[in-house]
This record gives C-alpha cells, sequence and structure tokens, in this order.
C-alpha cells in the first residue's frame, strides 16, 4: 500500500489534503502521474495543513458562486458537436473537455473537465445529462444535446 497525500479531489477516494493508502500500481499508474497526489513524508504535514487551509479559505468564497453557477447550469440546455455519421453514430464519443468547452462557449461560465462525470459514454446524438460536481455537496446536473457537426 501506498500512502498518499490527495492534491485534488478524487470521486470515492477523498478531497484536497486527505492523507489516503492507496494500491501500489493505483498511486503508480494514475494519481501521482495526473498530478491528483504526492508521496506523503513526514516534512509533508504541513502541505497537507497548507492545502487544508487554501480550500477553506476557496470553499468560503466559493459556496455562494457555486450555487449561482449550478442554477445557470441547470437553467440551460448545452449543445455540443460532435462528427458523427449518417445514422447518428459518433465517430469516438463526447469527452468530459468536450463539454467543459461547450459550456464555456453557452458563455454560462468556466467548468473544469474533471469535475464532469458522465453516467454512461455519449456515443450518439440525442439528449444526455450530466453531473458537474462545483463545490463540496454542490453538484449541478447538465442538460446536453448532442448534434452532429455540419
Amino acid at each position: 500500500m501506498a500512502k498518499l497525500i490527495l492534491t485534488h479531489e478524487v470521486t470515492g477516494l477523498g478531497s484536497a489534503g486527505d492523507v489516503v493508502d492507496v494500491k501500489n500500481g493505483y498511486a503508480r499508474n494514475y494519481l501521482v502521474p495526473q498530478g491528483f497526489a504526492i508521496h506523503w513524508t513526514r516534512g509533508g504535514e504541513k502541505q497537507v495543513t497548507d492545502i487544508k487551509q487554501a480550500r477553506a479559505i476557496r470553499a468560503l468564497a466559493s459556496l455562494d458562486e457555486a450555487q449561482a453557477l449550478k442554477a445557470k447550469l441547470e437553467s440551460a440546455t448545452i449543445t455540443v458537436k460532435a462528427s458523427a455519421g449518417s445514422e447518428g453514430r459518433l465517430f469516438g464519443s463526447v469527452k468530459t473537455s468536450d463539454i467543459a468547452a461547450a459550456v464555456a462557449e453557452s458563455g454560462l461560465g468556466d467548468v473544469d473537465k474533471r469535475t464532469i462525470e458522465l453516467s454512461t459514454p455519449i456515443k450518439s446524438t440525442g439528449a444526455f445529462s450530466a453531473t458537474v460536481r462545483l463545490h463540496d455537496g454542490v453538484s449541478a446536473t447538465l442538460a446536453l444535446k448532442v448534434i452532429a457537426r455540419k
């Protein structure tokens, strides 16, 4: 088992500043290379307190912003354009980065692609939904409309 300090929120594992034990392969192949975590050291305890303090300051300031953004996101339908065949089947799939770009294009604000969760892969045109984690305890459900790019 590897002991790590999370630098970002990881779904099902913890939030920034948490010290977690994970399997070596998960740490070595995913969490550390993606920048979601750093290896725990005794000197890392100071980093943990710094991360938690910074998160607490941001949390107070961003809670109201998150609730306002949630209201805007849930009131609109986001249109995502993707390359598709004649029967509506996509060439590839819609990724979270595509959804984040579509939200920005629509003028609703900036959403980090790492906070977007899809329940199933989007591989055809039509209506879908996605969940965006905006803040601790504040999630918005996006209504997506996937159309074929001309």
